[in-house]
């Protein structure tokens, strides 16, 4: 989308990763919120264009560290951590203030950008995301038992929408896409078709 558009993309689910890796390289553990709430507020995390989007935690980048099983069992709970969403929805306002952009995230609809111009709250089964991580960590040369990854996405969705701040939802305003037996290409240009009615 940000593509077809022009638009600079914030995958604010990276952000949060990113805190993740950056915890474990200083061996805190979800325990020490304070830590790592002022560890999240020290860093700088900036995405950059140059062979696709990358991801930079200070000056290291990590747009491949963070997508690692340890980093992604870790990104949920420190998302929850009260002192790093604030921290991040500063930083991810700051990045979207000037608009143009294509903002992916569990919380953008209702938190970050509420009044967002439009809004999509894509959606598939736990069985076709299981099967699409497991497919896409295979790719990378991991391996992937489909039962452990959708018993660890169904584990993240009901820790992140029961979360005290900013839970998982769906905004009253949002556009609900079911992904189910879509392929990017089909999702793409549903999104697209209601981005135009949307802003046409």
């Amino acid at each position: 989308m940000a593509e077809i558009l022009g638009y600079i993309y914030i995958d604010t689910g990276a952000m949060y990763r990113a805190v993740a890796w950056k915890s474990l390289q200083e061996r805190l553990d979800i325990s020490q919120q304070a830590e790592i709430t002022t560890l999240a507020e020290a860093m700088d995390i900036r995405f950059l264009r140059g062979n696709g989007q990358r991801i930079f935690a200070d000056d290291t980048d990590v747009s491949e560290a963070i997508r690692t099983p340890e980093v992604t069992r870790l990104s949920s709970p420190v998302s929850a951590i009260p002192g790093v969403r604030k921290r991040l929805v500063e930083m991810q306002r700051e990045m979207g203030k000037e608009g143009g952009i294509v903002m992916e995230g569990r919380d953008i609809g209702t938190v970050v950008f509420p009044d967002a111009e439009v809004k999509i709250f894509l959606t598939a089964s736990l069985e076709e995301r299981a099967r699409r991580r497991a497919a896409e960590l295979e790719a990378k040369g991991q391996k992937a038992d489909p039962k452990v990854v959708a018993s660890e996405i169904k584990e993240r969705d009901e820790r992140d929408s029961t979360r005290q701040h900013a839970p998982l939802r769906q905004a009253p305003d949002a556009v609900h896409v079911d992904t189910d037996g879509m392929d990017i290409e089909q999702v793409v240009q549903t999104v697209l078709s209601i981005y135009r009615e949307k802003v046409a």
